[in-house]
């Protein structure tokens, strides 16, 4: 070898060892996790907080994998997910148009604005013995908690989003001659879809909370059903599994949402990196 070629070795870059920052933000967030375990398992096994109140993290895990292994916690799962989503799904089909045309037509603004400032401050479970005494306590009930808890918080969303629109964009669209329909489908619904998209992201979880509420006041399945079964017989492990199903539940919607997010919205795919 000349030394030419020796030369050539030494100032050749090294492989990069050093983990981006995605990796050290996971390898910080798993160690996190893992000391919050710790903690928890050395406080029920000192006794300083009592089984009787939070389980240990081997029961909790033991009674999981029983729950798992007879189907019982992937049915509970199944069945708040489906009531979950028609409900939000509906709601959606309903609140999008009609924000967008709150935002845009001021005769649909006054008819619409005083019952949305009625309904906005009731929470989902207030609606619970009305829709019980209007359709029993079937599916078409639970759907519809989701329904009326979730569809306020999506169609403020799509107005204040569909508001925002930079007036200058339609404004200069309409000059060149552009229709209402052109506008409202080339300019105006794509400046409003982040702010939409984001507003589905948050009354996604508000819907899993109306669920969870319906299900634990009159249902035989789902997660709220089983917290609320577990709770009567003061079995606090199933309880936890309950509790950390929603958390995953969520969490993995979470992850769909953001997928179909950058589906939607290819340009904003740089700002997540």
């Amino acid at each position: 070898m000349t030394m030419r070629d020796h030369l050539a070795v030494g100032t050749r870059r090294l492989p990069r060892l050093a983990i981006d920052w995605p990796g050290r933000a996971a390898l910080v967030s798993m160690a996190s996790v893992l000391i919050f375990i710790a903690l928890w398992a050395l406080a029920t096994a000192t006794g300083w907080i009592s089984p009787l109140f939070l389980p240990s993290p081997v029961a909790v895990a033991r009674a999981a994998a029983k729950l798992v292994l007879s189907g019982d916690l992937w049915r509970a799962v199944v069945a708040s997910s489906a009531r979950v989503f028609a409900g939000f799904f509906l709601a959606a089909i309903v609140a999008i148009p009609l924000g967008v045309a709150m935002a845009t037509f001021w005769p649909v603004r006054a008819i619409f604005s005083p019952f949305i400032s009625l309904l906005r401050p009731l929470p989902s479970i207030t609606w619970i013995p009305l829709t019980i005494l209007w359709l029993g306590i079937g599916e078409q009930q639970k759907v519809t908690i989701v329904f009326l808890g979730s569809w306020v918080y999506i169609l403020l969303a799509t107005y204040e989003a569909t508001r925002r629109v930079d007036p200058l964009l339609v404004r200069a669209a309409r000059n060149l001659g552009a229709g209402d329909l052109t506008v409202m489908r080339e300019v105006i619904f794509p400046g409003a879809l982040p702010g939409i998209l984001a507003g589905l992201k948050v009354s996604l979880a508000i819907a899993w909370s109306c669920v969870l509420s319906a299900e634990m006041v009159a249902a035989r399945n789902g997660l709220g059903s089983l917290i609320w079964e577990a709770k009567d017989w003061g079995d606090m492990t199933v309880v936890l599994v309950g509790m950390v199903s929603i958390s995953l539940t969520v969490l993995a919607a979470d992850v769909v949402a953001n997928r179909i997010e950058i589906l939607l919205q290819p340009w904003e795919r740089h700002r997540r990196h």
